[in-house]
């Protein structure tokens, strides 16, 4: 068994009298899709948060790729390999889809962002942005602008700009949120293929989703972890049932 790329170890958020985060702890093995499901309010945002390091926890630890990174700023842990993505798209509306991509390619070269050289001059960065988008459908869509995407396309776009810097594992909060069933399923091609190349946690509300991509599922209630396993596990897990699938 491989050391998991993610350890959280009694992680503890407190807003109030209320603990978000309560003694969490749960492993992500390397190259897998590990799902973090549960009612609404059950700490799954404010988990992604602290692991991104937007909110600092009260206690407990995060090891990333055997490194404790529980003090560490987020910009530090991106550089490190650890991304997010956002429940709300975040994309420059105006550049293409090329363009956006680009961008990302030119933050993880270190280069300064010259914003006033069009990155569709740039093949340094233009053909690597190219690629990734091909790798999520959207070659067609390269020279066109991010706000005349549809809702699905924008968060393909997305994730392909979290992609164009090489991460060793992403954060995804709720991906397919807003999307068709059409589109939920697009995204599903997009990151089956994703197993073994780049580790995820996965926040999902979309239940197919997460029990046809997870490997392994990490289910919260009020704050606590009541179980961490595979797939037909969890679904099949008496108190899991209770609290969440019915």
């Amino acid at each position: 068994m491989t050391e998991p790329i993610l350890e959280v170890s009694g992680l503890t958020k407190f807003f109030g009298a209320v603990a978000a985060s309560d003694a969490l702890t749960f492993a992500v093995e390397r190259g897998s899709i590990h799902g973090l499901i549960g009612p609404n309010g059950a700490g799954k945002s404010t988990t992604i948060a602290q692991l991104s390091g937007e909110l600092r926890p009260d206690a407990g630890r995060i090891r990333f790729a055997g490194t404790d990174i529980s003090a560490w700023p987020v910009h530090r842990r991106a550089h490190a390999g650890l991304q997010r993505s956002y429940q709300i798209t975040s994309l420059f509306p105006d550049f293409t889809a090329a363009e956006n991509v680009a961008l990302a390619v030119q933050a993880r070269q270190g280069h300064s962002f010259r914003f006033l050289a069009p990155a569709r001059e740039i093949p340094s960065l233009r053909e690597p942005a190219l690629a990734v988008l091909g790798r999520l459908g959207l070659a067609a869509k390269a020279d066109v602008p991010a706000s005349r995407l549809g809702h699905g396309e924008q968060r393909q776009l997305e994730l392909a700009m979290v992609l164009a810097t090489r991460p060793k594992m992403l954060l995804l909060d709720e991906p397919t949120a807003g999307m068709s069933r059409t589109e939920s399923r697009r995204m599903m091609g997009i990151l089956r293929p994703l197993k073994g190349k780049v580790t995820i946690l996965l926040v999902e509300h979309d239940m197919d989703v997460v029990f046809a991509l997870a490997d392994a599922i990490t289910v919260l209630v009020k704050g606590k972890a009541i179980v961490t396993g595979p797939p037909a596990e969890v679904r099949a897990n008496e108190d899991v049932r209770r609290a969440y699938l019915g």
